[in-house]
């Protein structure tokens, strides 16, 4: 596909990429080479999702990201992570393409890595954020709404309304929008609504090079599009697919229990033992409202040319506006 269909937008040109189509970092599922490799040898760009990794296990996969492609591809790195400093150490040696940066301020990394030639995106998901990281100077924005799996906006602002208010609000800086989008129509949705690229993350959670357990995958597949539930309120809000946690949470949440009560009981749960070991019951299996548009685990690079295909035949579903036929001198005669 790479060099024979081009989606040109404001994203595509800033990132040197063919597709508008960004594969989110998503904690297990990427963090690995193989899912982004794909996804940027499709042409979109791939992201090494850096939040659970070790140091040494990140830089055999940020070789393995350099070595693999010639393509841009990304790091996500979550700046509250325990050794922040360090992982940013490692990747101003590396050198990655891209920087997808999320929860904190972009003031703490941007300066360094624009020295070294890296484009900088940062994951907001309000305005008032997205001013802040638009006057700090970053790239790019991704934009995250109510829908998407992982951490959805404490506000809870739908994907469709806060692109939208973001656009608005810096039009001058390129917006990667996220959450809700599984294929090719929701693209053209963002694109209509002023986004310059659309990041899919449970649609590439459920693809063959995704380093989880099958169980976590057949999960995601089996909820539909109201078979997820945000709980953790007060703690770090998640969207997971409903489970026993899942409805501990919400028995616990909807009868006042105290903060520490509801903190242990979030806490037990983790999403290192859904993802890698299958425990689905009991493990946070996070993933957006878009699990309910997803019925099969395919190859990543297929999923991009599916999406590029959706996203054609929507806009021959558009319709035009039919201009009025001129009217003629003896019926506006007529008319007076």
């Amino acid at each position: 596909m790479t060099g024979v269909i081009r989606i040109p937008t404001p994203v595509t040109r800033l990132l040197g990429i063919d597709l508008p189509v960004i594969q989110a970092g998503m904690s297990w599922a990427s963090s690995c080479s193989a899912l982004p490799l794909a996804v940027s040898g499709a042409g979109g760009l791939g992201v090494v999702a850096a939040g659970p990794m070790r140091l040494d296990d990140l830089a055999r996969t940020l070789d393995e990201m350099a070595a693999g492609t010639g393509r841009p591809w990304a790091v996500n790195l979550p700046l509250h992570r325990a050794g922040a400093d360090d992982v940013i150490d490692l990747l101003l040696a590396r050198r990655p393409p891209v920087l997808i940066a999320s929860q904190g301020g972009p003031r703490r990394y941007l300066e360094r890595f624009r020295a070294i030639g890296t484009v900088c995106l940062h994951v907001v998901a309000g305005v008032e954020h997205a001013r802040k990281a638009a006057d700090a100077g970053v790239d790019g924005l991704v934009v995250v709404g109510a829908e998407a799996g992982g951490h959805p906006p404490p506000a809870m602002v739908t994907t469709q309304v806060l692109v939208r208010a973001v656009v608005s609000a810096v039009p001058e800086t390129p917006v990667i929008a996220s959450g809700g989008i599984a294929d090719g129509s929701g693209l053209a949705a963002m694109l209509a609504l002023g986004a310059g690229a659309a990041q899919f993350g449970t649609r590439f959670l459920a693809t063959r090079e995704a380093t989880v357990h099958p169980d976590y995958q057949a999960a995601v597949l089996a909820a539909g599009v109201d078979g997820t539930r945000t709980v953790g309120h007060g703690l770090g809000v998640i969207r997971a697919v409903e489970n026993e946690f899942t409805e501990r949470m919400r028995r616990l949440e909807e009868s006042g229990a105290e903060l520490d009560v509801r903190r242990e009981e979030f806490h037990a749960a983790t999403l290192r033992d859904a993802a890698l070991y299958g425990r689905v019951r009991e493990g946070k299996v996070e993933a957006g409202q878009s699990a309910g548009l997803i019925d099969a685990v395919l190859p990543a690079a297929t999923v991009v040319e599916r999406i590029v295909a959706e996203y054609r035949a929507a806009l021959t579903r558009l319709p035009m506006p039919v201009m009025p036929e001129p009217r003629s001198a003896a019926a506006e005669g007529a008319e007076r």
